[in-house]
């Protein structure tokens, strides 16, 4: 209930840094973000993970409209560190392949 709550509250004061407001309309293409290069930025478009991975992955920040920033990778690709709301965080790519993004 509590994850629920924190993700009303973030749907409604985050908004996508997009000119377009994440919906597409300046022609970005949507793709997972497991596919973005060190550096990158992009506006989360959608989780699709459901169940316990989709609520853990919400629980960490990652919910639409937010911009995140791909900081860096491990030597082999695998986890990836991204740069959002002010902290770092970390994600295995299996994580990543449920969260599509823009790319503005």
């Amino acid at each position: 209930m509590l994850a629920a709550a924190v993700y009303a509250v973030r749907r409604l004061f985050l908004r996508p840094k997009c000119a377009c407001g994440g919906s597409g309309a300046c022609g970005s293409a949507a793709v997972s973000l497991r596919t973005l290069a060190k550096g990158q930025k992009a506006v989360i478009a959608a989780i699709t993970a459901e169940g316990e991975m989709g609520r853990r992955i919400r629980d960490m920040g990652l919910v639409p409209g937010v911009e995140v920033q791909v900081v860096g990778r491990a030597p082999l690709r695998d986890p990836v560190a991204l740069r959002l709301l002010g902290f770092t965080l970390t994600l295995r790519n299996r994580e990543a392949d449920f969260i599509t993004v823009r790319t503005c």
